[in-house]
């Protein structure tokens, strides 16, 4: 997957610097993540690869898209597949979407927790973090019985275990050196 990060970077970069010079982050995030999914598409990889000539490997992919995407997102798609890239499509999304997340000071955090959080747990819990953090919080909370109480928290690299599974694993570890 690095490999493939480090092909889209440029793309996604140049993508996310004309989306946000014409004020069209929104418009251009849909329509990447609209192309990446025809990428995907096991019918449409499976053609991709095939022996037809890059001009028609570019008409039909930009047929099967259809009105998913304007001129320049065209454009955009077109000199991707003239440089063999459709398939880092999937990347270019990706590094678009942190892009678009640093631009917004916005950050998803991943919470675990042993059961459903209240809506009132949620939004303390965004208030905390987003003092912590310095940027606006997305909540994505999942459950896990077997963390027995308290939260798992993932902000990007940043990782607080305050369960109680976590906080045994720890002891026993320090009871063991």
């Amino acid at each position: 997957m690095s490999e493939l990060t480090t092909v889209a970077r440029p793309y996604a970069k140049a993508a996310f610097d004309f989306a946000l010079e014409n004020s069209a982050i929104e418009q251009w995030h849909g329509m990447l993540i609209f192309a990446a999914a025809v990428a995907n598409d096991a019918t449409m990889s499976t053609f991709l690869s095939s022996a037809e000539t890059l001009d028609k490997k570019i008409e039909v992919f930009l047929n099967v898209c259809g009105e998913q995407l304007d001129d320049k997102g065209q454009n955009f798609v077109r000199l991707m597949a003239e440089n063999g890239r459709l398939k880092a499509l999937s990347a270019v999304v990706a590094l678009f979407a942190e892009f678009r997340a640093d631009y917004e000071k916005e950050i998803v955090v991943e919470v675990t927790a042993a059961t459903e959080l209240t809506k009132k747990q949620q939004d303390d819990l965004a208030k905390t973090l987003e003092q912590r953090f310095s940027r606006k919080v997305k909540l994505n909370c999942t459950v896990d019985a077997e963390i027995v109480s308290g939260l798992y928290i993932k902000a990007g690299d940043t990782v607080i275990d305050g369960t109680v599974r976590g906080k045994l694993e720890r002891l026993a570890h320090a009871l063991q050196s």
